[in-house]
This record gives structure tokens, C-alpha cells and sequence, in this order.
């Protein structure tokens, strides 16, 4: 570095050439969100508590409780995969997705599975294999993956299954899905795990096991890990 007394007159360096700066692109957010943090559904279905964004060729299927009607989750297939959504309540001062990965690998545990905790693109995840029967009654194991987000008073947790549990390739288009999904949390009082309000889409009939695809026409019920530790107790079953 050059040192200059002052009066003292000295040639003006010439500036060095900068080294080129590569400008990093912002990466874009993401979610799932909160509803406050978007203006509208966008290409989003409205499902009540979801809005769970669409791709070409996403076959959805709302998943309804018999007994009361009530609509439980939303299962969205594409390409062999499939990405069940759940919202539920939560405390406003903390998430609960930690203890909900505890009581999904013990209930794993007692029913003869493996599970592994690991990170995964949401933060900590569940890679389940549970024992299951193939069509030819030799015994099998049946993958999935838990993914979780803690949000602001609500919990909203995604099961992949299918090719989407352990292809990574597979998994990227749900994974967007669920990346994008919106959670509305309504101002009722809640207590924690409770379920948040879903509904069919409108201009759809509320004929229980209702399946609709993206552009409307029927689908193919997808099969799917259905998993619902928050109210009645760790449980695993499966769909189809």
C-alpha cells in the first residue's frame, strides 16, 4: 500500500482490473407456506386448509372418513408416486414435528419395520420400510418417506410413496408439490394435533373415496402409506 504526504504530488496508480464477480442468483423460496405469505391460490386447488398446487397429469384423491364425512387428507399420484397431505394444529410457541418422527418410528418399531432418521430436503425426515405381502404371498418390505414442516400454528406432514420413496428423481415433482403447498390456518381455537379443516373441491361431488385429476377426468386410486399419529394414536395402514 502507498503511503502520501499531503502537498506532495504523485502519479494516480492505475486501478487493477477487477477479477469478474459472479452474481449468485437468489434461490427461490421455499415453502410450504404460510397463507399470509401469498396473495391468492394461484395454480393452486383450494382444499380448505391446503392449497396444494398442480402438475399436468396430478391425479388427486380426497380421502373421506365414512362415519362422519369428514374429509381426512388428500393424496396427490403422478407417474407411479404418490404425496399424502395432512395439516393439523399446533402450539404457537413451538412445532411438534420432532415428536411426531419419535412416535412414528416406535409405532414402525412395534409393527416389525425399519425406519432411519436422516436429512432430507425439508429438514429431518423418516425413511420407513414396513413389512408387507407381495401378490404372490411372499413376504416384502413397503418404503415411504415422512417429511414434515412446522409452521406458524400449524403442522402440515407429507408421506412419498412409490417410486417417490427412494428415487430421487421420482420424488422431485412431489417434492415441488409439496414445496408449494399453502396451509390456511383459521383463527379458531385449537388445541395441538388437531386436524385442520379440509374440503373437496368445488364444483365436485362429496361421494366418499372421491378421486379427481387435475383437468377433472377420473383416476386411478394410487397406492399410498396413510399415517395419522396426531388423533388416533400411532398407526400405519395402507391405501389400495
Amino acid at each position: 500500500m502507498g503511503l502520501f504526504r499531503r502537498g506532495a504530488k504523485a502519479a494516480t496508480p492505475e486501478p487493477e482490473p477487477e477479477a469478474p464477480q459472479r452474481q449468485a442468483s437468489p434461490a427461490p423460496a421455499q415453502g410450504p407456506f404460510d397463507r399470509s405469505d401469498v396473495d391468492k391460490p394461484g395454480p393452486r386447488v383450494d382444499l380448505g386448509a391446503i392449497w396444494l398446487p398442480v402438475l399436468p397429469g396430478l391425479e388427486l384423491r380426497m380421502e373421506i372418513e365414512k362415519k362422519t364425512q369428514k374429509v381426512t387428507g388428500v393424496t396427490a399420484a403422478l407417474g407411479g408416486s404418490s404425496l399424502q397431505l395432512q395439516a393439523f394444529a399446533a402450539p404457537k410457541s413451538s412445532g411438534i414435528w420432532d415428536e411426531i418422527r419419535a412416535e412414528i418410528a416406535d409405532s414402525v418399531a412395534r409393527q416389525g419395520g425399519s425406519v432411519d432418521d436422516v436429512p432430507g430436503v425439508f429438514g429431518r425426515e423418516l425413511l420407513v420400510h414396513m413389512p408387507a405381502t407381495a401378490p404372490d404371498g411372499s413376504p416384502r418390505t413397503r418404503p415411504a418417506r415422512f417429511i414434515g414442516v412446522d409452521g406458524p400454528r400449524w403442522f402440515v406432514r407429507g408421506v412419498l410413496a412409490g417410486k417417490a420413496a427412494l428415487d430421487k428423481e421420482a420424488a422431485r415433482p412431489l417434492e415441488s408439490v409439496f414445496a408449494n403447498v399453502v396451509v390456511v390456518r383459521d383463527e379458531s381455537p385449537r388445541p395441538p394435533r388437531d386436524l385442520l379443516t379440509l374440503t373437496l373441491p368445488r364444483q365436485k361431488s362429496a361421494a366418499a373415496e372421491s378421486t379427481t385429476t387435475a383437468e377433472g377426468g377420473a383416476a386411478a386410486r394410487p397406492q399410498a402409506t396413510d399415517f395419522n399419529p396426531l388423533r388416533r394414536g400411532p398407526e400405519i395402514t395402507q391405501i389400495g
